[in-house]
């Protein structure tokens, strides 16, 4: 690849070209200034980078020395909670503390609802999940089986979009109840002198209106601090059906959204990660558009604007249209071939992610139009993090920044994801350690899981992957999220956050679990869709977040720091021949079903078709579950490499016909030898020796190779 040499550096010049001709430009960021700190950036930093993965592998060896000089005995909470306190894995709890985190937004600090992660490759998704801050309920309930069942045929069946009515005005009856009767009842809609004709029981829940008072287009109201829209249109067949004339209802959904530079992409070189930011900046200075095909017409999508209709006072009000996006930037542990420096080395990726999203993030503090923070704040997403001294290590990569880009300190708000085992054992420390920043923390079940996988290799095998969820570490988790979280003042400032709903297609199912998220206590958590949000946000009417956080901060629970630290071992259990083969075949599926898309075609997240031809959102933080899951059992004998192997090469036939519709697909049968097989097969049978079990550095290595032979 062709290189530019700046500051000592040698760059991609694909991304120095979109430093240079597109991020620099009307930033007020001198282009010497930015070279220069960002080559004193990575060779300041990059050792202590270093320093801190060299850390990881010397814990992780003296944790399997522990476990190999035990093996087979029972575990001791007692000493084993001991020797990670000894050996520095668990760090001392200091004194109770409150955050210091200013200028939060209030998608942060006192509105709670639906977050998306979306790939920021990917313009068209980013886009929509941006304008996801408002989504059609009745869609929602009218396209998916969130009522029971889907849509027949073709055109708009009347029966069915009366009961999409129907439960509409029962939605409305708990979330802005009238004060006589019901919304069923309801025969119009009007406003005289500020107040909504019929009455609401509530009268301060009424926000609004559009067009004349006497015939509104659209009415406003507000239920625990979000926006509901009735649209009135007897025009339309919905609205020639109601009595009312409602056609429509449009929740506030997607309150926020992460661009995701990490796990749901596919970025390996210089020209990936020019798109990656080029995407970022798009949204962030409003000029990101793509053209869209759909229905046979062709459009162009942008950022929609904010949304303004008149008070019950006669002014008039502007309410945001977009949701608040925050950035994910790598972890720690990657580095990439995009720059080079001064002795040829890859740099690590994550300190190029760090100067390069801020420096796109200006634009959105300097420009004129609707703003993504209305308080002046840039908000990036850390993940993979091990321990208070990586959070401290991230907290200080900002400092860095903002002096160099002439950003007041903690303009920045840090997002952690407690994922990772040594995290979340250490939660309370790791807030403290970003106690300015911090805005965000956010369970992440799977990428948690991968970890316990692999921190415990050597205590044994253990317990199916599916078996996770009843174990007693994982309730101790989500649990220690809300309360180290409510207990260290994140309730008021910052988000505290749930993971994400896999199965887009299964809406019944969401409305009936992921409820349990906002009765957790999580004033945000993640759905896979815009549509997805928008049955989301039906829960955040149900339940009052706030008033639960007090409720939960009022019950002082126990910490159960054992219960965080209980291994998920099989012990005793026996599984039999067919149980250990569904096993084996459904890990292998999955991961075959998700690296051939990533290798072959650097789709880093996607719907991907499971055993069953269930499509379930897959990215790498699934993949690593898979993969640990498996070469855990490989490493105890559980299963044998032939009887994987021989798996492996059974489900790349049914991932070859899962895809079969697609014609970019490369099939891995019958040859399997393949790149894509090739990375499927290096996950698991060395899935033992790769850092804490990450998927990066095969998924990487291999999708350069399929680069490279392509271009040869």
């Amino acid at each position: 690849m062709a290189r530019v040499e700046k500051a000592g550096l040698r760059v991609d010049e694909a991304l120095a070209t979109f430093i240079n001709e597109r991020a620099l430009p009307g930033s007020g960021v001198d282009p010497r200034v930015f070279w220069e700190g960002l080559s004193t950036l990575l060779h300041e930093f990059g050792p202590r980078n270093r320093a801190l993965l060299d850390r990881r592998d010397e814990l992780q060896s003296t944790i399997d020395a522990w476990h190999i000089t035990r093996r087979g005995a029972t575990i001791d909470a007692g000493e084993y909670r001991e020797f990670l306190s000894e050996i520095g894995y668990l760090q001392p709890e200091g004194e109770d503390f409150q955050i210091e985190t200013k200028a939060t937004d209030p998608e942060f600090a006192s509105v709670a609802g639906p977050q998306l992660v979306v790939p920021i490759t990917n313009a068209r998704y980013a886009l929509n999940a941006a304008n996801a801050r408002w989504g059609s309920l009745y869609d929602a309930l009218y396209g998916t089986d969130a009522m029971g069942d889907l849509p027949q045929g073709r055109g708009y069946d009347a029966q069915r979009g009366g009961r999409v009515i129907a439960w509409g005005r029962k939605f409305l009856d708990e979330a802005v109840p009238l004060a006589e009767g019901s919304w069923a009842d309801v025969a119009s809609l009007t406003v005289c002198d500020g107040a909504l004709k019929p009455a609401l029981r509530d009268a301060a829940q009424f926000a609004g209106f559009r067009g004349d008072a006497a015939q509104p287009s659209d009415v406003f109201l507000t239920n625990n601090g979000l926006m509901i829209r009735i649209t009135l249109d007897a025009s339309t067949p919905v609205g020639g059906q109601d009595k009312a004339g409602i056609s429509d209802i449009v929740l506030e959904s997607a309150i926020s959204a992460i661009m995701d530079c990490e796990d749901s992409v596919a970025c390996v070189d210089g020209e990936d990660k020019a798109v990656a930011y080029a995407n970022w900046l798009g949204l962030m200075d409003g000029t990101l558009a793509e053209e869209v095909q759909k229905g046979g017409k062709s459009f162009t999508r942008t950022l929609n604007p904010d949304v303004t209709f008149t008070a019950p006072d006669g002014s008039s009000v502007s309410h945001k249209g977009r949701a608040l996006m925050l950035v994910r930037n790598v972890g720690h542990l990657m580095t990439t071939p995009a720059v080079l420096d001064r002795d040829g080395n890859e740099v690590f990726e994550g300190l190029l992610d760090a100067m390069v999203t801020t420096l796109c993030s200006l634009r959105d503090l300097q420009k004129q139009g609707p703003k993504n923070s209305v308080t002046g704040s840039i908000y990036v997403v850390k993940p993979k993090m091990h321990g208070p001294e990586e959070v401290a290590f991230a907290s200080e990569i900002f400092d860095f920044v903002e002096d160099t880009l002439g950003l007041p300190r903690h303009t920045v708000k840090l997002g952690i994801m407690d994922e990772e085992r040594r995290t979340s054992a250490n939660l309370k420390e790791c807030i403290r350690a970003a106690k300015h920043r911090v805005a965000f923390i956010n369970t992440g079940f799977l990428d948690r899981t991968g970890d316990e996988f692999h921190t415990s290799i050597e205590a044994g095998p253990m317990l199916a992957k599916g078996e996770m969820k009843s174990q007693p570490w994982i309730s101790s988790y989500e649990d220690r999220n809300v309360d180290i979280g409510l207990a260290c003042g994140l309730a008021g400032k910052a988000q505290i956050g749930k993971g994400m709903w896999a199965i887009p297609d299964k809406m019944a199912e969401m409305l009936k679990q992921k409820i349990a998220h906002p009765k957790a206590g999580a004033n945000t958590a993640w759905v896979p869709s815009p549509t997805a949000a928008t049955l989301h946000a039906t829960h955040y009417h149900q339940v009052d977040v706030h008033a639960r956080q007090a409720e939960i901060a009022a019950m002082k629970r126990p910490a159960r720091l054992d219960d965080l630290l209980t291994i998920p071992l099989a012990g005793g259990r026996n599984y039999s021949d067919e149980e250990i083969a569904r096993e084996v075949a459904n890990n292998c599926q999955g991961i075959l079903g998700y690296v051939v898309r990533w290798v072959d075609q650097g789709v880093g997240c996607s719907k991907v078709p499971d055993i069953n031809d269930v499509g379930l959102m897959e990215d790498r933080a699934t993949l690593r579950i898979s993969a640990q899951s498996l070469a855990n059992w490989l490493h105890h004998g559980v299963v044998s490499q032939q009887l994987v192997m021989d798996t492996m090469r059974k489900m790349a036939i049914v991932v070859d016909r899962q895809n079969e519709g697609d014609e970019n697909y490369l099939p891995m049968a019958p040859g399997y030898d393949g790149i894509a097989f090739q990375a499927a097969c290096d996950l698991v049978f060395l899935g033992r020796v790769q850092p804490s079990g990450y998927t990066e550095p095969v998924l990487h290595a291999r999708r350069l190779q399929a680069k490279a032979d392509r271009a040869a």
